[in-house]
């Protein structure tokens, strides 16, 4: 008897389970916004990002939810996502904050900022090194809830269409590039521009300008810029991590109910993770292919690194002077970044030294024969 009234209350309960589940999510309220990007659909790994916090949105709210992302340039230029977040045009942008330095050069560190973190470094500074906090406060003051949502790693420095041996022979080159390195790059006589990544092919082709740096083997090769320039420089010196940003306007954030805000967040990590790990598996290959083709493959030289190095550290101390919001982010920051460096120079450094070290060997040994 104990048995059957166990199964028979159970079967009521399992009943009845099944009629609220629906009736819950019948609740739950239906959600339609707008992502602008600043980027062109071409690069899946950037703009891809958007697209993988929108489906996972739709997935985890059973579709009630619904981002629909655009292309930069279809509801707003690239550069004009942040305005267009901040101005309620649409309710949610994703971008690289370093574009808005002209607004502000504090926008800057929570992308990347020359000579800065490596991605790992970023992410741990923006997780659990007071980085998110002090940048939700920055963001406040234009209407913005900012998340990361994606990161390339160390960037390549660029396609440049006659080789820079020396530090004299960046007086006077144009080059396309973004953030604040062109601030630093000024003081080396260099013409800095900003130019939307899909503007920059043809301004190199013509010779608007000499060099553009853009972001790694995978991205570049996808937009042909080996095609007008010979020479591919590396490292991006003011791109050591670079953390893209999904932008969402205050009051929009506000009305989310709490579980969407939490679903957004974790889907915002999630592509964060998820384009690292991309351009890792990518990169590699895309280069293989570059230097098939004639690419010239050149480090930048230790002198020209030095004296990029020593002129940033200028611009830094000159501009926390005169700007009290830059300055109060910057001078943690720093701090960061140095312990940061002294802690991976012990394990990591190490580590990294011996393995680079091992498969140079490795490739230089003759094959054994059989």
């Amino acid at each position: 008897m104990e048995r059957r009234s166990f199964l028979k209350k159970a079967s009521v309960g399992l009943a009845a389970g099944a009629i609220a589940a629906p009736a819950i999510a019948q609740t739950a309220p239906t959600v339609k916004w707008r992502l602008a990007s600043s980027f062109p659909k071409s690069l899946d790994t950037i703009y891809g990002a958007a697209e993988l916090v929108s489906k996972r949105v739709a997935a985890a709210t059973n579709g009630k939810f619904q981002i629909q992302v655009f292309a930069g340039g279809e509801i707003v230029p690239g550069f004009q996502v942040l305005d267009a977040v901040k101005d309620g045009t649409v309710e949610i942008g994703h971008s690289a904050s370093y574009y808005f330095v002209g607004k502000d050069p504090t926008f800057a560190i929570d992308c990347a900022i020359p000579f800065g973190l490596n991605s790992r470094q970023q992410t741990a500074w923006m997780m659990h090194g007071g980085g998110l906090e002090l940048m939700r406060e920055f963001f406040k003051e234009y209407n913005i809830y900012n998340m990361p949502c994606g990161n390339t790693g160390a960037q390549m420095g660029g396609w440049f269409r006659k080789e820079i041996n020396t530090v004299a022979d960046l007086k006077g080159l144009k080059m396309r590039i973004a953030g604040l390195a062109g601030n630093v790059l000024a003081k080396l006589g260099v013409i800095a521009q900003q130019i939307p990544g899909g503007d920059i092919y043809p301004a190199l082709e013509k010779g608007t300008i000499d060099a553009a740096e853009w972001v790694g083997p995978y991205d570049d090769e996808k937009l042909g810029f080996n095609k007008v320039a010979k020479y591919y420089y590396y490292p991006a010196w003011w791109e050591g991590g670079p953390q893209l940003s999904m932008y969402v306007n205050h009051k929009q954030w506000d009305s989310l109910p709490k579980d969407y805000q939490a679903i957004l967040e974790a889907a915002c990590w999630e592509a964060h993770v998820d384009m690292q790990a991309k351009y890792d598996v990518k990169n590699p290959p895309a280069l293989k292919r570059l230097i098939g083709g004639g690419t010239q493959l050149r480090p930048f030289s230790n002198a020209i690194m030095a004296a990029c190095y020593k002129a940033a550290n200028e611009f830094y101390e000159e501009t926390a002077a005169k700007n009290a919001k830059f300055k109060k982010i910057y001078e943690p920051w720093k701090k960061f970044r140095d312990e940061e460096i002294q802690w991976f120079s012990i394990a990591e450094g190490r580590f990294d030294d011996f393995m680079q070290a091992a498969a140079r060997a490795a490739q230089r040994a003759p094959a054994k024969k059989k």
